[in-house]
């Protein structure tokens, strides 16, 4: 039996895969991505919240693989855009859409919103699909203002748009280790340890 527990990350996309691995590091898990298993489709994420696209994601790897998976879905809610682009921040500027893409886009249509009204919040669902298939689903949140223009190199997605008045940087501005503790998805995934720790527990 393997000293640690393999979870399969339920995604491709890199820059989630390192980001949930720092969160994870002190945890004797193996992290695993759709990158390591070529065979198993993409999901079509058309779920109506970002939970139904993480329950979505989680189930499908979990159904091809049989091994704990783990999935988020995230995205940028602007309350002066009525919460959009919600589910659909990935593709805001449509299909294949660039980072830079959706961020000119938002930026676009927040030109003329002042700044009292540029509110806006990361929400990030995780869920976990236990290798017995229980399922397991966190939520985590992080509140800030939409900026006039990008600031920062770090980060990916919105991050260079997200300002946060208290640290008086934008999330792409802010050092990794800072961020890895206070983004909604260091948030969801820190709800979720609890019963990662459980899964290492009747591991061991």
């Amino acid at each position: 039996m393997s000293d640690t527990v393999e979870i399969v990350l339920a995604t491709r996309n890199e820059d989630k895969v390192r980001e949930i691995g720092e969160m994870l590091a002190s945890l004797p898990v193996t992290l695993l991505s759709l990158a390591d298993f070529p065979g198993i489709p993409d999901v079509v994420e058309d779920g109506r919240t970002f939970l139904d696209n993480a329950r979505k994601k989680a189930l499908e790897a979990h159904g091809h693989t049989g091994l704990a998976c783990l999935a988020d879905d995230s995205g940028l809610e602007v309350e002066a855009l009525g919460d959009r682009p919600g589910v659909m921040s990935r593709r805001f500027a449509g299909p294949g859409a660039t980072y830079a893409d959706n961020n000119a886009l938002l930026l676009e249509k927040m030109v003329d919103v002042p700044r009292e009204r540029r509110r806006a919040r990361f929400v990030c669902v995780a869920v976990l699909v236990a290798p017995d298939g229980r399922v397991h689903s966190t939520r985590g949140e992080l509140t800030g203002y939409i900026a006039e223009a990008p600031r920062g190199a770090g980060g990916f997605g919105y991050d260079p748009l997200f300002y946060l008045p208290e640290y008086g940087k934008t999330v792409a501005e802010l050092d990794a280790a800072v961020k890895n503790e206070i983004s909604h998805r260091a948030r969801a995934v820190a709800a979720m340890r609890p019963v990662i720790e459980s899964l290492i527990a009747r591991h061991s």
